[in-house]
């Protein structure tokens, strides 16, 4: 079954339908923005922002293939550095994968191949036609995907899957399932506070030096709302008359305590700090780079370790892995700190033999420059593999007569 899928995909490469199958819906951009993720981020502002500040992160984070710490290049890593598609940026790949995981809970891109069974395109799928399950013989996993003429078997190894956490089977968990509580009360609350405020009507208190009989309090009540109305709000107070505001608070204080325990629950469900969705009271960071410290160790490195561990098996053959290939995010671009600090890091790096000076150049995106590319230790800054005949040239010399 894995071949004969090479096979539908590798005879039409510029067309998706065929005698007997039609993958078109699979691929069509509309299947990608218009489905049900899409609008889900669009009903609340706080699903939105944790959502897209995970998926921008993920897809900002620089990408290479490794061998033994050094960057190289093969077909895979120039599809997902440059292109996984005709239709998308790398960016773009990353960003909607990582949207589809943090909204259905899954996402999925199914590898395509050439004539020469190499990885020619990597295409995101809809989520909701995507279901893993495990064949009864050999317990490997597949994927049905759901197609226009019926139902289609894909192998785990054709198919990039990254997911949320999940219990039994390998389909993970949406996490707006597991906020639709929270979802539905925070609605409540704005559907409350909405309809307080659209019921609202301003009162006033209207004082008089004399007693008034009904029928002339009627006749003043009436062109007093007359005039208020025909006015916008403006309003003359005459010589006898009172006329006193009275205070109501239209939107309760509560409404905003709601907000803040859903930014509080959202942020728990996505594994992120609260701060990231604006809220800050209550926070003791002394610094940005403290902040920005929690949200890569904690939030985002889970994630780039799940990319990477499945672009490593199912993007490269055990021959490249075990000749030392492998692909690796750049975290340390979440860390990136003010100029002030950053030079004092790469100064304590310099003077203390672990960074080479084009190395740091290298991190500031600056080209190399001649003897840049070896270890220098304060000495004032000689380099390493110097020092130890320094030490014996100055052994060496005759003690001077006092």
């Amino acid at each position: 079954m894995k071949t004969t899928a090479r096979r539908i995909f590798r005879v039409q490469t510029r067309s998706y339908e065929g005698s007997g199958y039609n993958f078109t819906r699979w691929f069509s951009p509309r299947i990608i923005n218009l489905t049900n993720p899409a609008n889900k981020l669009a009903t609340n502002e706080t699903i939105f922002s944790a959502v897209s500040k995970l998926s921008n992160s993920m897809a900002t984070l620089p990408l290479k293939l490794y061998k033994e710490f050094n960057p190289v290049m093969n077909g895979s890593s120039d599809i997902l550095m440059n292109s996984p598609n005709p239709n998308m940026t790398s960016f773009d790949f990353f960003r909607t994968l990582e949207v589809h995981r943090n909204t259905e809970g899954n996402g999925y891109a199914l590898k395509l191949y050439d004539e020469f069974e190499q990885v020619e395109s990597l295409w995101i799928l809809d989520p909701l036609k995507v279901r893993p399950m495990i064949e009864a013989n050999s317990r490997e996993l597949w994927y049905e995907i759901d197609g226009d003429k019926g139902k289609t078997l894909v192998h785990n190894h054709d198919m990039i899957h990254v997911k949320h956490i999940h219990t039994t089977g390998y389909k993970g968990l949406s996490p707006i399932d597991v906020l639709k509580n929270t979802l539905e009360f925070d609605q409540e609350v704005r559907t409350f506070s909405l309809d307080q405020m659209d019921g609202a009507k301003y009162s006033f208190i209207l004082k008089y030096a004399s007693n008034l009989s009904p029928d002339k309090k009627k006749e003043i009540i009436d062109n007093f709302r007359q005039f208020y109305s025909e006015n916008g709000g403006v309003l003359i107070q005459e010589a006898g008359v009172e006329i006193d505001k009275l205070q109501s608070q239209f939107i309760d204080t509560k409404v905003f305590q709601a907000e803040k325990v859903t930014r509080s629950r959202v942020a728990n469900v996505y594994n992120m700090p609260v701060h990231m969705l604006g809220e800050t009271e209550g926070q003791s960071f002394s610094s940005m780079e403290q902040m920005s410290l929690e949200f890569a160790q904690n939030t985002m490195l889970p994630i780039v370790r799940q990319y990477e561990q499945e672009m490593n098996r199912k993007l490269l053959t055990r021959e490249e892995r075990l000749r030392g290939l492998y692909f690796k995010f750049n975290v340390n671009a979440l860390l990136r700190a003010d100029t002030t600090t950053r030079g004092e890091f790469y100064f304590k790096g310099i003077r203390s033999g672990w960074f080479k000076p084009n190395e740091v150049r290298a991190f500031e995106e600056l080209p190399p420059v001649d003897g840049g590319d070896q270890l220098f230790v304060s000495g004032d800054l000689y380099p390493i593999e110097q020092a130890g005949k320094e030490v014996r040239a100055g052994n060496e010399k005759e003690p001077t007569a006092s």
